[in-house]
């Protein structure tokens, strides 16, 4: 089968994007592969077929569990077998994916970065064949790059373990200097680099200064139809948002990190069918969601880099249609972001100070812990030893770039269920009445149970079922330890990787290329969103694609900046009407050229222009500061 075919039988397109033909060429002919897709640009189609042409497994290395999981979900519903490995597995579920990935049941293993630093898991990687890797959000590699994460490091183990098996690695944003580091850093050979162009044609990108963001939104979206995103910053502003917009008459919901797996699947579906216009939402919104007619992303608070908000506000226009980009912007915002710096960047003592009440918050002693993971609750560890959370959330990160712990908050698991027994076994069981019916239930909501663990949620079947969400967690726990089924309840659970043994504070060394040089490439981003978002004297599209190394740019003639130059731009028409205008008024008399320049305060290049024509033409005289008609 050709990719065009693999592309029709599973994805139902009968021809590729740009440059997604190209990239699996060159994948598929055992090329070292760099693909730069601005956001939409179909990346995970680009190794998601080649990983069904290959015979081996494609490895695919991704940050994020929550992305892994609906990748995964997405590929099974069109019969495409894949797994994913990540810290909230079970050792049970870990072991059937293993054991799937070594049998060659499966085409695409999903491993989250952190499981290549396991010996373990290593060792068990060796028993695979393995065609193609592939490494997504690949500037997360990049210490140059806006988002580095330490455990991207750890990729090139896959290099050594399997050095015939060609390597992918896609971004949809990256700068020069990161697409360089991506490939020094991957270990990339003669690396075939596709890139297209940041330009988004379809997309106004609109700057709005307003002491008062939240009148300012609702005339933005008064002002625009169809679906549209707010993003946020904070969890807090989510649910207030949401809420002014639904006074104001508005169908809005609010998502964020916090919500339980249910909440997020509901409001992402109800916004995606329509039933919300618009969804406020923090970061965590929008990774891996594909609504193609969304109309207006706002930002309403700035985000602290180009990278981020190209990201977040190419959400909009998917489908090719005229959508729009909107920052909001006050007069305080500037401060902010340069207060920004500081929380980024905390002082050394603080962050060496927050690793020891880490330690002593896990019970983790002196030369303890390597190896091991720790479940963190982050919130209560800032109250018990009053930290600044942002303050703190910034020294972990610190922290888990110099390589001493690895810090994770995405770990809000989903409920899940596997069934142990065979069918023939049902009929000599002995359940209550109560427990017989989730049973039977949860056999008629979710197929799939005895081959794989499925995730469910104890919220549906209640519904379903007519009965309270306890008493169905009670009937769930209930097989579990008759050991019908093998049942995984939700949870929230972040957490701390301890690569190293804990050290004494005074033995830990920020490395300068950690704090110091992160600290003047975060300024240098926030310096770049300042121009953008401050700045009157360039094109906002102009100013992007500079941002991202592009040179041949042009002005797009529909962000904010090229629509003020063309209302204010005189046509040939608006220099006659100016002259005849100007005649008549020095008909009644001399007028002086700042009385001039005060009654045409718009035109003042025309104003000077048209005073030299009719100088010349010999219509008015100029005498020092006086402008006289000539009879």
């Amino acid at each position: 089968m050709t990719p065009v075919d693999i592309l029709r039988r599973y994805w139902g397109y009968d021809a590729f994007r740009p440059l997604q033909a190209e990239i699996i060429d060159s994948l598929l002919s055992g090329h070292d592969t760099i693909g730069l897709l601005p956001t939409g640009g179909g990346k995970s189609i680009t190794f998601q077929v080649p990983a069904l042409l290959f015979d081996g497994l494609t490895i695919v290395v991704s940050p994020l569990i929550s992305l892994m999981k609906d990748q995964v979900d997405n590929l099974f519903q069109r019969g495409v077998r894949a797994v994913y490995f990540h810290s909230g597995l079970t050792r049970r579920e870990t072991k059937l994916a293993l054991d799937r990935c070594r049998l060659e049941k499966v085409k695409l293993a999903y491993v989250s970065p952190e499981r290549l630093r396991q010996k373990t898991f290593i060792d068990e990687l060796k028993q695979w064949r393995v065609s193609a890797i592939v490494v997504d959000e690949a500037h997360c590699i990049s210490q140059w790059g806006y988002d580095f994460r330490p455990s991207y490091l750890a990729i090139k183990e896959l290099r050594t373990l399997f050095p015939d098996a060609p390597v992918l690695a896609l971004t949809a944003s990256a700068t020069p200097d990161v697409v360089a580091d991506i490939a020094k850093e991957l270990d990339l050979t003669n690396p075939q680099i596709f890139s297209k162009s940041f330009a988004r044609d379809n997309i106004s990108y609109i700057v709005r200064r307003d002491e008062h963001k939240e009148g300012r939104l609702l005339k933005v979206l008064a002002n625009t139809s169809g679906s549209a995103i707010v993003y946020v910053r904070s969890r807090r502003r989510c649910r207030e948002l949401a809420d002014v917009l639904r006074l104001a008459g508005i169908s809005a919901d609010f998502y964020h990190a916090g919500l339980m797996p249910e909440e997020k699947a509901d409001r992402q579906d109800r916004w995606k069918s329509g039933a919300v216009r618009v969804i406020v939402a923090t970061n965590a919104f929008g990774m891996g969601i594909d609504k193609p007619d969304v109309r207006v992303v706002v930002h309403y608070d700035l985000p602290s880099s180009l990278e981020e908000y190209y990201q977040e506000a190419g959400r909009a226009g998917r489908d090719g249609l005229p959508s729009y980009a909107v920052l909001l912007v006050a007069k305080s915002d500037k401060g902010l972001l340069t207060r920004r710096l500081g929380e980024a960047f905390p002082p050394k003592e603080y962050i060496l100070r927050v690793y020891e009440l880490l330690g002593n918050f896990l019970d983790v002693i002196v030369g303890g812990g390597y190896n091991k993971v720790y479940e963190c609750d982050f919130n209560r560890f800032c109250m018990t030893f009053k930290l600044q959370p942002a303050m703190t959330r910034s020294a972990l990160s610190i922290l888990t770039r110099s390589g001493y712990i690895e810090y994770s908050d995405e770990s809000l698991t989903q409920s899940r269920i596997m069934i142990l027994v065979d069918k023939s076994d049902f009929y000599g069981l002995s359940l209550d009445e109560a427990t017989e019916n989730v049973f039977q239930g949860i056999l008629r909501i979710y197929p799939g149970l005895f081959a794989d663990y499925v995730a469910i949620s104890e919220t549906r079947i209640a519904a379903q079922l007519g009965v309270s969400e306890l008493a169905v967690t009670t009937a769930l726990l209930t097989l579990s330890r008759m050991h019908v089924i093998h049942y995984i309840p939700r949870r929230l659970t972040p957490y701390v990787y301890y690569p190293t043994s804990r050290e004494l504070p005074r033995y830990l060394v920020i490395p300068r290329s950690v704090y110091e040089e992160q600290r003047a490439r975060y300024e240098a981003r926030l310096d770049a969103i300042k121009r953008f978002a401050f700045s009157d004297d360039c094109c906002r599209s102009r100013i992007m694609l500079e941002y991202f190394g592009e040179t041949d740019t042009k002005d797009c003639g529909v962000c904010d900046v090229c629509r003020e130059r063309k209302r204010l731009q005189p046509s040939a028409d608006d220099q006659v009407t100016l002259a005849e205008d100007l005649c008549r008024r020095l008909a009644s008399g001399t007028h002086t050229l700042e009385q001039l320049a005060a009654i045409y305060p718009t035109h003042r290049q025309l104003l000077a222009d048209t005073i030299r024509s009719l100088s010349e033409e010999g219509k008015i005289t100029l005498t020092g500061n006086r402008v006289d008609l000539i009879n």
